[in-house]
């Protein structure tokens, strides 16, 4: 029977009652930020990619979430974790007032010793434990090349196929649904068959996404999300923009960086499933 908590947490590498190793956060950091790239990939000012909130210094329980909630903070600190990973951290919206619900997950942060790491583009483009290295993986799909560029790096990836569109479309509802999120297509994808295709995590649906797939010849794009005005852009240049969801194409590489730090230092580690509907 489902819970709330089994909800929640869909995957997990527990300690199975042996007693944890305290690993230092520092040489968690720098596995992470070697791992990631993290001072070398550009970025948006308020992803502040890396560790944005450090502890005690020890780490012995790991817990991942896609967003830097107040749920996900109250969330790992209920679990014993002594770290959340995000992909989306603490600063997006630039310099707050720590009042109201962020005064209380701060508090609540410092409080609790728990450190907050933080990789957005980072993780998006890691070529094995990315969003988009995962998805296309997750749906069977191999990647031959980039997409999505952004400030001289590629974002997403794209490859070939040539199978009936509507079989991935499929396959990527079945994924998103399981991470509570829904599918629509821009066109129809009943008749059509997929031969390129790229994918672009979150919100990658853009005017820049739609112009790169037309010359590189993509005729089925999946993202988590794009504005209304990309599928009007969609449906007049015949292109399949399979909306997935934000949250359900961003779940992926946060669980990815809790098996590496599992193989790395022997950390269990959580996923917390906390869906936004987005």
């Amino acid at each position: 029977m489902s819970t709330p908590e089994s909800d929640r947490i869909l995957a997990s590498a527990t300690g199975n009652g042996v007693e944890l190793p305290a690993v230092p956060l520092a040489d968690i950091v720098g596995a992470l930020d070697t791992e990631l790239r993290t001072t070398e990939v550009p970025d948006y000012p308020g992803a502040v990619n890396g560790l944005q909130v450090a502890n005690e210094g020890t780490v012995q329980r790991v817990a991942v979430a896609v967003d830097a909630s107040y749920a996900a903070v109250n969330e790992a600190v209920m679990l014993g974790a002594q770290l959340l990973i995000v992909h989306h951290g603490l600063f997006w919206a630039g310099a707050q007032p720590l009042t109201g619900v962020r005064f209380r997950k701060w508090r609540t942060i410092l409080q609790r010793n728990l450190a907050v790491y933080a990789s957005h583009l980072p993780l998006d483009l890691h070529p094995t434990l990315g969003n988009n290295a995962r998805l296309a993986a997750t749906l069977g799909l191999t990647a031959s090349g980039g997409f999505a560029r952004h400030k001289g790096v590629d974002i997403g990836c794209t490859g070939s196929a040539e199978e009936p569109t509507a079989d991935l479309v499929s396959r990527v509802r079945a994924l998103s649904v399981r991470y509570g999120g829904t599918v629509r297509t821009s066109v129809p994808a009943e008749g059509r068959i997929t031969r390129r295709w790229a994918i672009c995590s979150g919100g990658g649906a853009s005017s820049d996404t739609i112009a790169e797939a037309m010359a590189k010849g993509v005729d089925t794009l999946i993202v988590g999300e794009g504005p209304h005005h990309t599928t009007v852009d969609a449906i007049e240049h015949d292109l399949c923009i399979v909306y997935a969801g934000h949250y359900a194409t961003e779940t992926l590489g946060a669980q990815a960086l809790g098996t590496f730090l599992q193989e790395r230092f022997g950390l269990p580690w959580t996923f917390l499933h906390l869906p936004t509907g987005s």
